[in-house]
């Protein structure tokens, strides 16, 4: 049994394409699609399955954007637990603009829940043959979930000793935070809000994050700071870590990027700094790629190779 289990309440299937130019009122000749899976922990998986860790992913699924997606997952040999639900999994859309190199991005409303598909969700967890070391709950909650379903799996989770990732945001990170979690990854921004003030600098976001850490909410924190890298704190740790100077191409997948790095460097045995600079490796990496790719391992190992050069000295 997989050591990592990855959940995603709302997942999608992207579907991205290249117009010469975006202008309104016209019909707009585009390339040929391209057709990928979806959602918060499903990317994680896909990005952990790329630094050669295999995961299961669990997931509602529905219709037949839903087959599309367990076929797109299947191809690439993701461990897959669906459960069947009666609305059609959702789809996004992605366009860029090759005029202008802008992405356009246009989501759509995720998939309503019922409360038997959610027992069932619940159930599906329960039930793996064995408890995972990680229990990755990433993405955000669909029509018909609210909070406090996330808050049961978590406390059904630890319960079995199973340690939690929680990357999701508002009311529904605040909740599973208030329960407990073994690691956290809110933006700035996200940080901020819980702080109770409209932005946070460097040192603010380090005490913002050491504050949820000395309360017993989590562990670890993974504050992402977009272009500017990241901030990891743990009992022991405060770190800033810059990220790489890259060409971006693409933004779409790189939180859940990092996410996939973190994880993946604790299930190995990477130290905190050393996780977190394969975390902003990872998310750095998938930025450099256009549409919605995820990243490539070389660069990923370019870029982690750079960023331990930056580690302070004592813990090298």
């Amino acid at each position: 049994m997989y050591s990592i289990v990855t959940l995603t309440l709302n997942p999608t299937v992207d579907k991205s394409t290249t117009a010469d130019q975006i202008v309104p009122d016209q019909k707009l000749r585009c390339a040929a699609p391209k057709f990928e899976p979806g959602g918060g922990g499903i990317n994680v998986s896909r990005a952990l399955k790329r630094l050669g860790t295999e995961s299961v992913a669990v997931f509602p699924v529905g219709g037949p954007s839903g087959t599309l997606l367990r076929e797109l997952l299947a191809q690439e040999q993701i461990q897959q637990q669906p459960v069947e639900t009666v609305s059609r999994t959702r789809e996004n859309f992605i366009v860029v603009d090759a005029s202008t190199g802008q992405q356009y991005r246009f989501g759509m409303p995720g998939t309503p829940l019922s409360a038997e598909e959610q027992q069932q969700i619940l159930t599906t967890l329960r039930d793996l043959p064995t408890a995972p070391e990680f229990l990755v709950i990433s993405g955000s909650l669909p029509p018909g979930v609210e909070p406090e379903f996330l808050v049961r799996i978590v406390r059904a989770a630890k319960e079995l000793g199973i340690k939690v990732v929680a990357d999701t945001s508002g009311p529904a990170l605040h909740q599973v935070l208030e329960e407990g979690v073994f690691l956290a990854k809110p933006n700035a921004g996200e940080l901020s809000k819980m702080a109770g003030v409209e932005e946070l600098d460097n040192e603010a976001v380090a005490e913002a994050a050491h504050k949820l850490v000395r309360e017993g909410k989590c562990e670890i924190v993974v504050v992402s700071l977009g272009p500017q890298g990241a901030c990891v704190v743990s009992k022991d740790v405060v770190d800033h870590i810059a990220a790489p100077a890259v060409k971006k191409r693409s933004t779409v997948g790189a939180g859940d990027s990092m996410v996939a790095g973190l994880v993946h460097g604790l299930s190995t045995g990477l130290s905190v700094r050393e996780t977190a600079r394969l975390g902003v490796a990872c998310g750095t990496a998938a930025t450099m790629n256009p549409g919605t790719e995820l990243f490539r391992k070389e660069d990923v190992d370019k870029l982690y190779r750079w960023l331990l050069q930056s580690m302070p000295a004592a813990a090298a």
